[in-house]
């Protein structure tokens, strides 16, 4: 059983060919697992779950320095801890990730705290503001340059240099803040903002920053347009990832990988990390890889388990089957890779699976998606 919430990094032998797996929001919501799987077509993923070794299932527990909910999700925490970056995790909330992140937009974060600033849209709940997800706004260039240049003179006056990266991400350096925990936004979708907004001596100042923005942005000509073309406005900035430049010279990893593939969007600052992020995350380019142990992301699921769009979540899993299971089934099978892990969450969860050539041989073990069950 996994303890605290997140899935322990098993060991593996150094000289067989290992594909790690990650796949957030590979496990259903519990209430919905049994409707969500009943009629679900998936055999190579079937096959590997049901003849490889589990372990897991553990739920999320309180934060132990704040004695409220986890600010990050559990594979957002399984990173962290991979890329030696946990205990920044624990003490900041969300992943610490916005110095790397900045590196990978061929930016030089100069010494000093640098947080991640997103512009988002919340949306009135029955009595309070929720967050959506911010994949959804879509915003083009020349919006968010014309948002970001709203905001820059008030952060100017409040003494802190905010820096464009691209259309959903910016930075903001801004020591004075070190001391805020903030949240990832996946971890805050859905849910009343109010819990899960920066906490921390100076969080009053942030949320006086963030109301300055609000009220700039709320007459804006780019609003006013999305808001003519049924677009959601873009009313408010979401603060995470806080971290010391100085995180850059931490270890690059906790236990060896030596090529990372689809690490895209702010993932991609663990492949700065790494140094072993590849281009070209397709099946074929990660089963002729010649290096021995790679790890592999799959985040199609994310944004429809956020936005509850199941339907849209069985659509991309099976997606998942035809463009990833069954060609990496078939290369365990081929011994073209030796061992697989497979890594599953939902927003509360970890489930971890360990299959290898041996174990696909045990064909009294019927393939099934029975793991994914509560």
């Amino acid at each position: 059983m996994v303890g605290e919430g997140t899935a322990r990094i098993l060991p593996y032998n150094r000289a067989m060919s290992h594909l790690e797996i990650l796949l957030p929001f590979g496990l259903p919501p519990a209430e919905l697992a049994k409707d969500l799987l009943r009629d679900l077509k998936l055999p190579a993923l079937s096959m590997l779950l049901g003849r490889g070794n589990a372990s897991g299932g553990a739920a999320l527990v309180e934060d132990d320095q704040s004695n409220e909910p986890e600010r990050a999700l559990p594979h957002e925490r399984w990173l962290a801890d991979r890329f030696a970056m946990g205990d920044a995790l624990r003490s900041g909330g969300s992943p610490p990730v916005a110095p790397a992140l900045v590196r990978t937009m061929g930016l030089v974060p100069e010494q000093g705290h640098w947080f991640i600033v997103q512009p988002v849209h919340f949306h009135i709940a029955r009595d309070h503001l929720v967050l959506t997800d911010p994949r959804r706004l879509a915003l083009s260039e020349d919006e968010s340059r014309a948002l970001f240049n709203v905001a820059l003179p008030s952060f100017d006056e409040a003494g802190l240099r905010l820096t464009y990266g691209r259309a959903d991400t910016w930075f903001v350096l801004a020591d004075r803040h070190a001391n805020l925990r903030t949240a990832s936004p996946d971890a805050t979708c859905g849910r009343n903002i109010d819990i899960w907004m920066p906490k921390g001596d100076s969080a009053r100042a942030w949320r006086k920053l963030q109301n300055i923005v609000q009220m700039d942005w709320h007459a804006s000509p780019i609003n006013e347009a999305r808001t003519a073309t049924m677009a959601e406005p873009v009313n408010s900035l979401w603060l995470w990832g806080g971290a010391p430049a100085s995180i850059l010279a931490m270890p690059s990893a906790a236990a060896p990988a030596t090529a990372l593939f689809g690490f895209q969007g702010w993932f991609a600052a663990f492949g700065a990390l790494a140094g072993a992020s590849v281009p070209g995350a397709v099946a074929q380019n990660v089963i002729a890889a010649s290096n021995q142990h790679r790890l592999l992301l799959l985040d199609g699921l994310i944004s429809p388990a956020l936005a509850g769009d199941w339907a849209e979540w069985l659509t991309q899993l099976q997606v998942l089957e035809a463009l990833w299971f069954v060609p990496l089934l078939e290369a365990l099978q081929d011994g073209k890779v030796d061992a697989m892990s497979l890594l599953l969450t939902n927003g509360t969860q970890t489930r971890q699976w360990q299959v290898s050539r041996h174990s696909l041989r045990k064909f009294w073990r019927k393939p099934t998606l029975s793991g994914l069950l509560p």
